[in-house]
């Protein structure tokens, strides 16, 4: 062990070394299959039982969670805008316009050219998400039409999340892996941002939104 060097550190590579002593130097990682024969879905359930499990799983999360279909949709969203005091919402590109037409808060089209600072000065942000997954009570967002960057869903305090029930729900992490690109840029979401400090008190908002709303709309997902 040279000088200066962290002797936990050294432990813990001397044990890895010793681990590998013999596996022969040619050797790689593919060059062996790793069985994936573990559970894809956890239990059998119906489409109905899968969102009720999401449903439960965000609400465990403090997300608060609101059905509708979509033509009740544009309403809902302006009462929670209304219901928090909104006064300006940031809006990302391909959020179909419908859905803010019964909100009379200003809108402000999402650019590059918006800093984290003006992001701070927004009351809320309404996107779509890429999907959600119930069993971890978990939204993904990619940055697809109608999701915006992830600095939109992380700054402004109040993110209000709209899940299409008929094609953009699923039971597991497995399942929604899948279906996701891996090179974009995912955020996976499980409640409002939090943490908690040595004594275990929870503090809210600390890395994104104070305060996440999840809408989960039954009917057409050609529908806005």
């Amino acid at each position: 062990m040279s000088a200066g060097t962290d002797p936990s550190r050294e432990r813990v590579l001397g044990r890895v070394r010793r681990a590998l002593a013999d596996v022969p130097r040619h050797e790689r990682p593919r060059d062996h299959r790793v069985p994936r024969d573990y559970l894809r879905v956890h239990g059998s359930r119906t489409p109905a039982e899968t969102v009720g499990l999401l449903a439960g799983n965000l609400t465990d999360y403090r997300a608060a969670v609101h059905r509708t279909d979509t033509a009740a949709l544009p309403a809902l969203i302006g009462e929670l805008l209304s219901r928090r005091g909104t006064r300006r919402v940031v809006v990302p590109s391909g959020l179909p316009e419908e859905w803010l037409a019964a909100t009379r808060a200003e809108r402000l089209a999402d650019s590059p050219s918006l800093t984290a600072r003006e992001l701070d000065a927004v009351d809320s942000v309404v996107t779509g998400c890429a999907l959600a997954i119930a069993e971890t009570g978990t939204v993904v967002l990619d940055a697809g039409p109608g999701q915006g960057r992830r600095l939109l869903t992380l700054v402004p305090d109040h993110h209000v999340c709209v899940v299409r029930i008929a094609d953009q729900v699923v039971d597991s992490v497995p399942q929604a892996l899948e279906r996701l690109t891996p090179t974009r840029p995912l955020t996976w979401i499980s409640g409002p941002s939090a943490t908690s400090d040595i004594e275990l008190d929870r503090v809210e908002g600390v890395h994104g939104p104070r305060t996440l709303e999840v809408i989960l709309v039954a009917g057409d997902p050609a529908a806005p």
